[in-house]
């Protein structure tokens, strides 16, 4: 079957989830071409990319890391054209001639160019939790306005969506219940009493994932799961009690719905992102990936944890969180969000101990009642609000 090129956009091509997109690309020559690739700092690894994939824009976070891209790209003559600054990232996420955006930058700075994305109805790839954490209803709502396609990426949500009927519709009246599985991180078994000593390091060496820093913590801390409630909750439109976290440290079961006559639809797979980016990208149809097949005859018992265990409540505390802030004030997911990024930047400069990522969290939502967001506008002052008060405490903290 022919089907005709989609010209796509990666933002934050650099990253693990823009370097596995662009492999699953590279797979399929015929299918996709590079129209725009964004990039914080990495200014060597996006020309490596530009030489390779030739995109039409190339944009950096800031006007350094632009210009020194620019010089780069001028002296090999290449006629990629180089921009930088956040207006840049929301015009090719938003560009007529892009199709397909993969959006995978970090944190809060994603929401923009996401709801660009959106609102000039693109197929939204969306690998950034926050862009639903902190956008919420009003993200969702450009999605509608847009008549957007929205694919889930992280590979918990892929495999609800792949699980789930075709039609949204039935949803309500025929699921029972998702049940996300979380590895446990790297901190599964370890005795609650010793996670004040833990380092960077050790926090950052996930044993399954390959993945960024900041998510790496956010694994080990269990918040990425947290986050990725808050997500389902838009994403799939049921309510938070029907929304459940089981601990699975093989990372074969990528998640599962449970329907109302209790049987189970799970998606299975090697713990590789290279197989819900294939899929996001091919939807409805499917492409090969470059991910290894399971091997049945070889793999170890697939094992399950309840998460309501007293030793695993104490190791993640922040993972109750997420039910907190779906059932508290609207704009209190974002309030979260800011404070998390904050805290988890703080731990990896050492300026505060793994322990206390969590303390940031709860006293920064203590600390603030948000107003319900009504704009982009909104959302960004309250999440620079909750940053000035994280910063506040994550200062107190190292004192």
């Amino acid at each position: 079957m022919r089907f005709p090129k989609q010209r796509l956009v990666v933002l934050g091509s650099t990253g693990s989830i823009g370097v596995n997109t662009l492999d699953v690309v590279d797979r399929h020559p015929g299918r996709f071409e590079v129209f725009a690739l964004t990039a914080s700092t990495r200014v060597d690894a996006m020309l490596a990319q530009c030489v390779q994939h030739r995109p039409v824009y190339a944009v950096m976070a800031s006007e350094e890391h632009g210009k020194a891209l620019q010089h780069q790209c001028s002296a090999l003559g290449m006629s990629t054209r180089v921009l930088w600054g956040a207006a840049a990232i929301e015009m090719v996420a938003g560009h007529e001639q892009a199709d397909v955006v993969m959006a995978a930058i970090v944190g809060a700075a994603g929401l923009a160019p996401c709801l660009a994305a959106a609102r000039t109805g693109k197929r939204l790839l969306l690998a950034n939790k926050e862009a639903l954490v902190v956008g919420g209803q009003l993200f969702m709502d450009a999605v509608a306005a847009g008549n957007a396609t929205l694919l889930p990426i992280d590979s918990e949500h892929s495999a609800i969506f792949q699980s789930l009927p075709e039609d949204p519709k039935s949803w309500p009246s025929r699921v029972d219940k998702i049940i996300l599985t979380a590895s446990g991180g790297p901190f599964r078994t370890r005795n609650p009493l010793t996670l004040r000593d833990v380092t960077p390091e050790q926090a950052c060496a996930h044993p399954n994932w390959v993945m960024g820093r900041k998510i790496s913590v956010d694994s080990a801390t269990m918040m990425n799961k947290a986050l990725e409630v808050i997500e389902a909750r838009h994403l799939f439109g049921l309510p938070s009690e029907k929304i459940e976290v089981v601990i699975h440290p093989q990372s074969v079961i990528h998640s599962m719905v449970q329907f109302v006559d209790h049987s189970v639809v799970a998606q299975l797979g090697t713990p590789d992102m290279r197989g819900p980016i294939a899929y996001g990208l091919s939807w409805p149809h499917r492409i090969a990936s470059g991910a290894a097949a399971l091997d049945f005859s070889s793999m170890a018992a697939l094992t399950f944890e309840p998460f309501d265990s007293k030793d695993h409540r104490a190791r993640f505390p922040g993972l109750a969180l997420a039910w907190d802030v779906l059932d508290g004030a609207p704009g209190s997911p974002a309030v979260l969000n800011a404070a998390n990024e904050v805290a988890v930047e703080a731990f990896l400069d050492r300026r505060i101990r793994f322990d206390q990522i969590h303390h940031v969290n709860v006293q920064t939502l203590e600390a603030l009642f948000p107003s319900p967001p009504a704009s982009l506008a909104d959302l960004l002052a309250l999440d620079a609000q909750s940053r000035q008060i994280a910063h506040a405490i994550v200062s107190r903290l190292a004192s």
